[in-house]
């Protein structure tokens, strides 16, 4: 029935928001508590094991805030954790990735012309390679490296690098920087899970039980702690990144996300080392914006999708579906009259170079790939074409749904 599609795309933006408010609420508490560590002030007369403290004043009051390096002596009364935020960020993305590129998976997940595999294999390498980082990076962390922190990042940089650029030999463009994303994430939640919380929970146990906590615990969580400070600004670039196919649909689109880490980490210091009192190191601005300007740089090379390989790709069971559909032909005609001057392989629209969201509508092979984006944007909203652009008639809408009906009430 039609009707699935419109709810699958609510059920959609539902948990899409979800993740969005989630991960607001993670990026703040994380980037509050890096900046309050590294703002703390040694001042005479603090408490036994108080390592510093910090006056903030927010909303009409005053907070006096003051940090034990390891533990205080006695448990207190009440104490707030901060977990739930990271994880349900994780579970929500997860769930997002399982609807649109699992669900939808024949069109956003696999690209046939760089790898020939099944759907089921896709969603397997999707689901297990998120996995892999995790144990490596743990794996490191708590070698001998764990003392040598900037050897240990770069070795991090290295298998983010290779992961981007294997993503990008089995996965289309958008979902190739999704799953980085998605992969450098689960190292992150993963670090709160597996590591941050265990350890907190141990000094808590040693508190309630007369024990004197042991350090090390507070520093291993804090290096962890710091490695996600650093990750989670290109984190966030590659879960926009599925919106701009300047970022996922050009030839060189495995290196723009490897930058965008090294962007993270320019900026991140940037603000560290001021909230540490240690300077404003300006000359990471400059550092920024030449990165920046050499990935937009980067985009201008031809886009990565070869339309005419996917032209020649066979139809699927479901796009066959669409394009022998009572009403196909009216459909596509609707298409080609009022989508097709941006979404051409070279759009005829002045200002567009590509077409937008990388998604062609010239053959009736484009449209039938297509069908459900088009009753999305075109069919059961007005969303497309823009309105200052072409304005389609209620007749070509309407000739989209029946079409999209004819298509799925069998």
């Amino acid at each position: 029935m039609y009707d699935l599609a419109i709810i699958w795309d609510w059920l959609g933006f539902a948990v899409r928001w979800l993740h969005v408010i989630t991960a607001i609420a993670w990026i703040g508490s994380s980037f509050y508590f890096i900046a309050l560590d590294l703002g703390l002030r040694k001042v005479p007369h603090l408490p036994p094991g108080a390592s510093g403290e910090e006056w903030q004043v927010h909303g009409g009051g005053f907070y006096h805030i003051q940090k034990y390096l390891v533990a205080p002596e006695t448990m207190p009364d009440h104490l707030t954790w901060f977990k739930w935020e990271s994880y349900a960020t994780w579970l929500s993305g997860a769930a997002l990735l399982m609807i649109v590129y699992w669900a939808g998976g024949e069109l956003f997940l696999l690209d046939p012309t760089k790898a020939d595999i099944s759907l089921f294999v896709g969603i397997v390498i999707s689901a297990l390679s998120l996995t892999i980082g995790w144990l490596i990076y743990d794996r490191l962390c708590k070698s001998k490296l764990g003392e040598t922190p900037t050897l240990l990042m770069l070795l991090l940089f290295g298998m983010l690098v290779v992961m981007s650029w294997g993503y990008n030999q089995i996965f289309t463009g958008r979902a190739a920087l999704l799953h980085l994303g998605a992969f450098t994430a689960t190292i992150m939640t993963a670090n709160v899970f597996f590591i941050i919380m265990p350890n907190q929970r141990i000094v808590v146990d040693d508190l309630k039980n007369g024990r004197t906590p042991d350090p090390k615990y507070g520093k291993i969580a804090k290096l962890r702690s710091t490695h996600n400070n650093y990750l989670t600004l290109p984190v966030v670039f590659l879960m926009l990144s599925n919106h701009y196919p300047l970022a996922f649909a050009t030839a060189n689109a495995w290196i723009i996300p490897c930058l965008v880490f090294l962007m993270g980490v320019t900026i991140r210091h940037f603000f560290n080392s001021m909230h540490a009192r240690k300077g404003t190191p300006y000359w990471t601005w400059a550092v920024t914006a030449l990165l920046f300007i050499a990935i937009a740089w980067l985009s201008t090379a031809p886009m990565m999708d070869s339309y005419e390989e996917a032209e020649a790709r066979p139809l699927t069971a479901t796009e066959q579906k669409f394009a022998a559909a009572t009403g196909f032909e009216d459909a596509y005609y609707a298409v080609i009259g009022n989508c097709s001057m941006c979404h051409a392989r070279e759009p005829s629209w002045d200002g567009l170079h590509h077409p937008p969201k990388g998604v062609v509508l010239e053959t009736e092979s484009d449209v039938a790939r297509h069908a459900k984006l088009i009753f999305l944007q075109a069919g059961a909203s007005h969303a497309m074409p823009p309105p200052n652009a072409i304005q389609m008639d209620d007749a070509a809408r309407r000739e989209i749904v029946q079409w999209y009906r004819a298509a799925t009430s069998g």
